[in-house]
């Protein structure tokens, strides 16, 4: 796919990730606690096809897509938690769970994963096979060792793993 193509595919779905986000937002949960979070991107995912594996690492969500016929394997990974901090912002998306706030961005990760997702799947732009991680209790930094521990890589083989970290006000 041509980049313009992939710039048109963002420009087209950013209300409806957005509205995803403040979604995310308004429903922090905290460390391993991230139930409806992980429902929520579960859904996504098997909406769209992916092969899902839940409760990896207690409750991180794995969801694997293979493609065309490479043996060539990457992870693409995101957290899912947020901060034990109180929002008070007023906007329409703040925080419904009191003392609990994606201040670090995690909702952002989340739903920039999940738009990946959605793309990949739906053009089946690439050759090999893609394995989403979403990792819980990244602020504690807990949950990363519990997914490996719990075997994330003996079950879903990775030649490399991406992941990356928003910050807003840098220049593009």
């Amino acid at each position: 796919m041509q980049k313009n193509s992939l710039v048109g595919d963002i420009v087209a779905n950013a209300e409806r990730f957005s509205a995803l986000r403040r979604d995310i937002h308004a429903h922090p949960e905290l460390g391993f606690e991230v139930s409806r979070t992980a429902d929520l991107v579960t859904n996504r995912l098997r909406e769209w096809g992916y092969h899902v594996e839940t409760g990896i690492g207690r409750i991180g969500v794995v969801a694997q897509l293979k493609n065309g016929s490479s043996t060539r394997s990457i992870g693409l990974r995101a957290d899912m938690d947020a901060l034990p901090i109180f929002e008070t912002t007023g906007l329409p998306w703040e925080s419904k769970n009191h003392g609990h706030m994606h201040a670090c961005g995690h909702d952002g990760h989340t739903t920039m994963l999940l738009a990946a997702a959605e793309y990949l799947a739906r053009t089946k732009n690439f050759d090999g096979t893609l394995n989403l991680i979403f990792q819980p209790d990244e602020e504690n930094l807990c949950g990363a060792r519990a997914m490996m521990e719990d075997g994330l890589f003996e079950r879903f083989p990775c030649d490399a793993v991406y992941a990356m970290h928003n910050m807003p006000g840098l220049p593009l």
